[in-house]
């Protein structure tokens, strides 16, 4: 069989899609335009089980394709859930896949991550400069790890840049994230990579619509900065505001005083999953170390420790991304039932 039909029972789903954000107009040149709407792409068992949908949040300049298909063609997480029992809410983050980019009203991109860029993160080699502490262990790669390679190509071709503003771009996922978590929730929010920043900030501003939380290989550490690509975390997990306890009015009250709370994200469980080859490995300890004395209840799931061995940063596309699924499933059902 053909391996754009993946064999196996078929199941019976209802879906759709809608898009968010769309009362957010600005005049353009020849008109009234939207500024920055959310595409959300849905999907549902015939028969739903009783318990929360689950929002998967694609990283970095990728898509919500992540999710739906691996690179080489097997059901992607999107897919297993609802086969599962789950209802599932995919998106596309202003600016990528089907959710437009209008320069004139978002802004200018930034500068595309290529293949060399990326290699670090989703392909290290297991010695060199591009290498990590547990490189070596990276096993569950589809495909080739070089351009031109025919599985490399289709994970590489959805790729595509980033907003250049990321102060924008945090504030806009926010608002779209937040919007959809009032259309569905409360949810369980998985988020990846890059898209970290903008779905913390919109559990803060909806900490009520969501159930839990699952970071993964989430942007960071704390206050990151990266001035080569124009980021900095100054608001600790974000380059937008967050909601602390006691307030803070600008970033620089962060480093003063007692440690501050996160009031909003510590009324819902929160994991932060790392692969067992990933560079990410580096720093996920901050960022629990930075939840849990912001009051956060939040545990390091460290795919390794679970029995899930061999992956690096883009674990929903690799060859073993089912029994990763299963760790966040029972991770989820095992916090929801406490």
């Amino acid at each position: 069989m053909s391996r754009h039909v993946p064999a196996g029972p078929v199941t019976t789903s209802r879906r759709g899609s809608f898009w968010v954000g769309v009362s957010d107009r600005v005049n353009g040149p020849l008109g009234t335009v939207l500024c920055g709407p959310m595409f959300v792409e849905w999907e549902a068992p015939a028969e739903p089980a009783a318990h929360p949908p689950w929002v998967l949040v694609h990283g970095g300049g990728g898509q919500g394709t992540d999710y739906l298909t691996t690179p080489d063609g097997r059901l992607g997480w999107s897919r297993l859930l609802v086969e599962q029992g789950h209802t599932v809410y995919v998106v596309d983050r202003p600016g990528h896949g089907r959710s437009p980019h209008n320069p004139d009203v978002l802004g200018p991109m930034g500068p595309q991550l290529g293949a060399q860029a990326l290699r670090p993160i989703f392909v290290p080699p297991p010695d060199g400069p591009d290498s990590n502490p547990w490189a070596g262990l990276h096993t569950q790669w589809p495909g080739g790890r070089e351009p031109g390679d025919p599985i490399y190509d289709q994970w590489l071709a959805p790729s595509g840049p980033m907003l250049a503003d990321w102060t924008r771009m945090h504030a806009l996922e926010q608002a779209r994230l937040a919007e959809l978590l009032d259309l569905v929730g409360p949810a369980v929010l998985v988020t990846h990579s890059a898209a970290g920043p903008g779905t913390f900030l919109a559990a803060d501003a909806r900490p009520d619509q969501v159930a839990a939380l699952i970071a993964i290989e989430t942007l960071g550490p704390p206050f990151a900065k990266r001035p080569e690509m124009g980021l900095d975390l100054a608001w600790g997990l974000s380059c937008a505001p967050l909601t602390y306890d006691p307030p803070a009015e600008t970033p620089e009250d962060l480093h003063t005083g007692p440690p501050r709370r996160l009031p909003n994200l510590s009324q819902f469980p929160i994991a932060v999953l790392t692969g067992e080859a990933s560079m990410f490995r580096l720093f996920d300890h901050e960022l629990v170390a930075f939840l849990e004395q912001a009051g956060c209840d939040v545990e390091l799931v460290q795919l390794a420790e679970r029995g899930v061995h061999g992956n690096a940063h883009g674990i929903m596309l690799e060859r073993n991304h089912a029994d990763a699924l299963a760790v966040l499933t029972r991770w989820a059902a095992e916090r929801l039932r406490s």
